[in-house]
């Protein structure tokens, strides 16, 4: 396992707990006796099949789905401060003629301010800083409609990041983004753990950036079936069985 910045020593909100945690939703079990840890400054990444209660997770931890078990931010005996939790959720779609622009969706997304109302000069400043965040100010002015998969990951992204979170949660980020945009945001996810000093969940179906990027990888069909570094995982016997692959290479 790559070292995380604190020595994987969590004593605060960017460390995330999870115990025998279960989702039921009417007569079905989405999840059952899932534990998992997230330590403070890791990247981990939760794969499985389509259907396999991935997103059920997330949304538990989001506070968005009634769940079972214990989801504590901080480590065992201490009180760490209530996390501030950035959320990146599936890519929506958006019209190619939509008008809104960027500027547009974060002053509709951070406050009551009407969008046609006009951006105000610290405003616009405002968002263009967030944009900074990854790299991205040159996009403040284009229609949401016009974006590329990676252009549009990395907009929702800055939106995820203000304020600043302690937990950076993403739901299929690399969904519809091409080969080198998966380098490039994968990278800028390696660069805002570092810099802003935060834990990051993903869940993704791709598997080839998992040895660079993930520092434990997790294996979840309605249970975990296998946790470990991403080597571990993808070599092992049960990530075999669910996807018919080995080492993320169709057998």
């Amino acid at each position: 396992m790559k070292p995380s910045f604190h020595g994987n020593a969590c004593g605060d909100a960017c460390c995330l707990r999870v115990q025998d945690l279960s989702v039921k939703i009417g007569s079905d079990r989405i999840l059952s006796g899932v534990n998992l840890h997230v330590h403070c400054g890791q990247l981990v990444a939760l794969i499985g099949p389509n259907g396999a209660g991935k997103s059920t997770f997330l949304k538990a931890v989001l506070g968005q789905q009634e769940y079972d078990g214990v989801i504590a931010f901080s480590a065992p005996g201490q009180r760490g401060r209530k996390p501030k939790i950035g959320y990146v959720p599936q890519s929506p779609s958006f019209d190619p003629g939509d008008p809104v622009s960027v500027a547009d969706l974060f002053v509709c997304c951070q406050g009551r301010w009407p969008a046609f109302a006009g951006i105000s000069r610290s405003k616009r400043q405002a968002i263009l800083e967030y944009l900074d965040r990854v790299h991205s100010a040159d996009l403040i002015d284009k229609r949401i409609g016009t974006l590329s998969g990676g252009e549009l990951q990395r907009v929702l992204l800055a939106l995820a990041l203000e304020p600043l979170p302690n937990i950076l949660i993403l739901d299929e980020p690399l969904s519809g983004v091409d080969a080198e945009g998966m380098t490039t945001l994968m990278d800028m996810l390696d660069e805002i753990r570092r810099t802003y000093d935060l834990s990051i969940l993903m869940t993704t179906h791709d598997f080839s950036m998992l040895p660079r990027y993930a520092d434990q990888v997790v294996l979840i069909d309605r249970q975990i079936l296998c946790a470990g570094t991403p080597d571990e995982v993808l070599s092992s016997e049960e990530f075999r069985n669910t996807f018919h692959l080995r080492g993320g290479m169709a057998e």
